[in-house]
C-alpha cells in the first residue's frame, strides 16, 4: 500500500488588489499525493495552476490553510521548516533561461543548494554536480559555461539538475516542456518519468497538454479561478469526469484517429468568464454553466464523492452521477 507523502488541507492564497478587494489565486484547496505517484495539475491560463505549486514550495506565503509532509504539518513561518521544506520540495520552472541566473555558471547554479545547506565538502560538491551533469544527460564539460551557451532543452536538464541537488522526496513540474520544441519534450519528459523510476520522485505536474498530463499522471487535479472543480484518477477524470468544465476541458483533446475526431463533439462554453476580483458569491463558473441554476449563484457549491478517491465540486453533482447511469443502460 502507497504511503501518503504530501497532504494540503483548504490551502489558500490571496494578493491585495486595491482597497479592501482580494485578488483569490488560490482557493480552499485540498489534495494528497501518495509516495512515488504523479499528481496532474489542469486548468485554462489564469487558474491558479503556477501559484500553487509556488505556494506549496513556499515561494508564497500561504493565506491561510495546511501543508503536511509526511503526515507532519509545516510550519511556513518557521526558518527551520522552510529550509527543511525546501530540502523535500524542488521546483523545475517553466522558464528555462529566466530561471537560471544568467552571472552564475552551470557549476555554481547546481552546487548553490548544496552549499547553503552545507551537506558536502569541496570534493564532494564538485563530484556531486558531475553526477547531476550525467544523470540528466550533460558532462562535466557544461558546468564552467553559462546559460546563454546552451539551447532551451538543455538549459530545461540543468534546472532539473538544480531540483535533483537537494535529492527531494517531491518534485514540483511547472509546465516543464511548453517553452520547448516538440522533439525535445519528449527527451524531458522521457528523463522525468526515468528518474521517477530510479529514484521514487514524487511529481506535482503542472502543465496545459492534456495528452500529456493523462500518460503521466495517477490521479488529476482541475481548477478554476483558484477553485477545485474536480480530483480524482486519472482515466476516470478523462473518460468519466462529472463536472461540466472538465467535461469541456478534456473534449479539447484531439485524438490521433481522423474517423473518430471528425464524430466528436467538442464541448464550447459560453458566457464571460469573471473577473477574478469579482467573482460570483456562489460558484465561480455559474457565469458558463449551462446547468446553473439560482442556488449556484448564490451558495458555494460543496465537494461531493462521486466514486474512489473521486470528487466534484458541484450542486448537482450526484445527479450528473444518476445521469450518467441512466444513459450507460439504454
Amino acid at each position: 500500500m502507497s504511503n501518503e507523502i504530501l497532504r494540503v488541507e483548504n490551502l489558500s492564497k490571496f494578493f491585495k488588489a486595491g482597497h479592501k478587494k482580494n485578488l483569490k489565486a488560490v482557493d480552499k484547496i485540498s489534495f494528497s499525493v501518495n509516495e512515488g505517484e504523479t499528481l496532474g495539475i489542469v486548468g485554462e491560463s489564469g487558474c491558479g495552476k503556477t501559484t500553487l505549486g509556488r505556494t506549496i514550495f513556499n515561494v508564497y506565503q500561504p493565506t491561510s490553510g495546511k501543508i503536511f509532509l509526511e503526515g507532519k504539518e509545516i510550519d511556513t513561518k518557521d526558518k527551520q521548516a522552510k529550509q527543511k521544506l525546501c530540502r523535500n520540495i524542488q521546483m523545475v520552472f517553466q522558464d528555462p533561461f529566466a530561471s537560471l541566473n544568467p552571472r552564475m555558471t552551470v557549476r555554481e547554479i547546481i552546487g548553490e543548494g548544496l552549499e547553503y545547506h552545507k551537506i558536502y565538502n569541496k570534493k564532494e560538491t564538485h563530484e556531486k554536480i558531475n553526477d547531476l551533469l550525467k544523470i540528466v544527460g550533460l558532462n562535466e564539460e557544461h558546468a564552467n559555461r553559462f546559460p546563454h551557451e546552451f539551447s532551451g532543452g538543455q538549459r530545461q536538464r540543468i534546472g532539473i539538475a538544480r531540483a535533483l541537488s537537494m535529492n527531494p522526496k517531491i518534485i514540483i513540474c511547472d509546465e516543464p516542456i511548453s517553452a520547448l520544441d516538440v522533439s525535445i519534450q519528449a527527451q524531458v519528459m522521457n528523463l522525468l518519468i526515468e528518474l521517477q523510476k530510479e529514484k521514487g520522485f514524487t511529481y506535482l505536474f503542472i502543465a496545459h497538454d492534456l495528452s500529456m498530463v493523462r500518460y503521466i499522471s495517477k490521479n488529476i487535479l482541475v481548477m478554476y479561478l483558484g477553485s477545485q472543480m474536480e480530483f480524482g484518477p486519472s482515466s476516470e477524470i478523462y473518460h468519466n469526469s462529472i463536472h461540466p468544465y472538465t467535461q469541456a476541458l478534456f473534449s479539447a483533446i484531439p485524438v490521433p484517429d481522423p474517423d473518430k475526431e471528425k464524430q466528436r463533439k467538442r464541448i464550447l462554453l459560453e458566457g464571460d468568464v469573471p473577473s477574478p476580483i469579482d467573482l460570483p458569491e456562489g460558484c465561480k463558473f455559474c457565469m458558463r454553466c449551462k446547468y446553473s441554476k439560482e442556488i449556484c449563484w448564490k451558495q458555494e457549491p460543496p465537494v461531493v464523492q462521486v466514486g474512489p478517491g473521486h470528487y466534484c465540486t458541484c450542486h448537482f453533482a450526484q445527479q450528473f452521477v444518476e445521469n450518467k447511469k441512466k444513459e450507460g443502460k439504454k
